[in-house]
């Protein structure tokens, strides 16, 4: 990937839940691209339609109109089987809850979005896999259950299950939400690092501005509408 290409793009995209008087506009036409191999903020108040634009893109929600494409495919021209086959093979997500198995191991709810698609873990999954526990820095961790592990440590874990089947793009929503500053820090330095040490894109949804500086660009969005991608004068590095 370069930071020239696109991981994702939308095109006059709206989102309205509800018809008639109490019909709520999530989304009012929003343009937006956002380039390859690198870490986008989503920014924007609570009700201002980023986390609905985040799962338009993210082929979690369907847009009312408009278009969205993720890795040059149009998500609108998917049924609904496709549709879940490409999340699997394309997307990796992260969410505020982790969403771990409790019955498995750290290292099995990395491992387990190749099992859920049917991947076998050869030497070059095993490889990739390798190299996320250690950027994550969750090595010791891998023979751990969840219920075992701290907040940050979960969030790591996670970020790892997002990274391991080399998603074109991985979103996060609100990824440091359950989590205190310092290990929010934490969390946010590691998806710095898998941008700029594994070529990864990620696009993150925060209301934080602490959160928002470890990006290379940001997009507000208020009130469903969206300005372009501005670059961060000093992310963190």
């Amino acid at each position: 990937m370069t930071t020239t290409s696109l991981a994702a793009s939308a095109r006059a995209l709206t989102r309205v839940y509800g018809h008639g008087d109490t019909a709520v506009h999530a989304l009012r036409g929003v343009d937006l691209d956002l380039p390859a191999g690198r870490f986008t903020a989503i920014m924007g108040p609570s009700g201002s339609g980023k986390s609905t634009l985040m799962h338009c893109l993210a082929g979690l929600d369907t847009p009312t109109s408009g278009t969205v494409s993720v890795a040059g495919r149009a998500l609108q021209d998917m049924d609904d089987t496709a549709l879940t086959v490409f999340r699997r093979e394309h997307v990796g997500f992260v969410f505020q809850s982790f969403n771990l198995l409790p019955m498995l191991t750290a290292g099995q709810n990395v491992l387990l979005p190749l099992e859920l698609a049917g991947r076998r873990v050869d030497a070059e999954a095993r490889e990739r896999y390798d190299l996320v526990v250690d950027v994550l820095g969750i090595r010791d961790r891998l023979g751990h259950r969840p219920s075992e592990l701290s907040g940050g440590q979960q969030q790591r874990v996670a970020i790892a299950r997002a990274l391991v089947t080399r998603p074109d793009i991985v979103f996060a929503d609100e990824p440091t939400g359950n989590l205190d500053s310092e290990t929010s820090a934490e969390v946010l330095g590691f998806l710095r690092r898998s941008v700029r040490e594994l070529g990864q894109t990620v696009v993150m949804v925060t209301h934080e501005t602490d959160a928002a500086a470890y990006a290379d660009d940001v997009v507000v969005i208020t009130d469903g509408l969206a300005a372009d991608v501005r670059p961060v004068a000093e992310p963190v590095r």
